[in-house]
């Protein structure tokens, strides 16, 4: 039986959410003050973004750049999409996964999928070309695999990116190494984890702060 993935859960403050969407702060925000994408999990005091709102930031904002392939949607057209489909833009795969219930034409008119099998098969946002939302976007990591011996879970350390098969954190990870510490002696406090997997979760943290 597939394991559905919730998309409803975890949490993540607007610097957090803006880098692993791969939205800049200051859009992620704006959004947010119209009422475009606002934070499901927490709406007033300190803002916090779903998993799930991650994806759709991640579908506006590809809506919404500017393509070869596809032409811009508008603005009105992604509201549109917003306010008629809300929690319904997502619907559950035959493989148990979460996956935006539109079709999008060349000219970038959004069209509601008729049933599961029309929708979109976790990798298609329109037909005969493929567009991952998962996968990695602009300078934002894989939603999934962020490095090759890291994870992100929905429901797994609040989604945070994690050393797979652990609940050690990259943020934890990282917080050490910014005191001074080195990764022989991070390694020492964590014996069970393997080094690369500890340097990956430095260079994730260091890169989000890029962002």
């Amino acid at each position: 039986m597939a394991v559905v993935c919730r998309l409803d859960l975890g949490a993540y403050e607007a610097s957090r959410a803006a880098a692993l969407a791969g939205v800049p702060l200051s859009t992620l925000y704006h959004w947010a003050r119209e009422e475009l994408v606002s934070p499901s999990v927490s709406a007033t005091r300190e803002k916090l973004w779903s998993y799930r709102d991650l994806l759709t930031l991640r579908l506006v904002r590809w809506l919404r750049t500017d393509k070869p392939e596809v032409a811009r949607t508008t603005m009105t057209q992604v509201r549109r999409m917003l306010d008629e489909l809300g929690d319904d833009l997502w619907m559950i795969d035959q493989r148990g996964r979460d996956v935006p219930t539109i079709k999008v034409t060349r000219s970038g008119e959004v069209i509601k999928a008729a049933g599961p099998a029309e929708a979109l098969s976790g990798q298609r946002v329109f037909e005969g070309d493929a567009f991952d939302l998962f996968a990695p976007f602009d300078t934002a990591p894989d939603l999934r695999v962020p490095r090759a011996r890291l994870r992100i879970v929905p429901g797994k350390v609040a989604g945070e990116p994690h050393l797979a098969h652990s609940r050690l954190t990259t943020r934890d990870v990282a917080g050490l190494a910014r005191r001074g510490f080195t990764l022989a002696e991070i390694r020492e406090l964590y014996p069970g984890e393997d080094s690369d997997a500890l340097r990956e979760a430095i260079d994730l943290e260091a890169s989000l702060l890029a962002a």
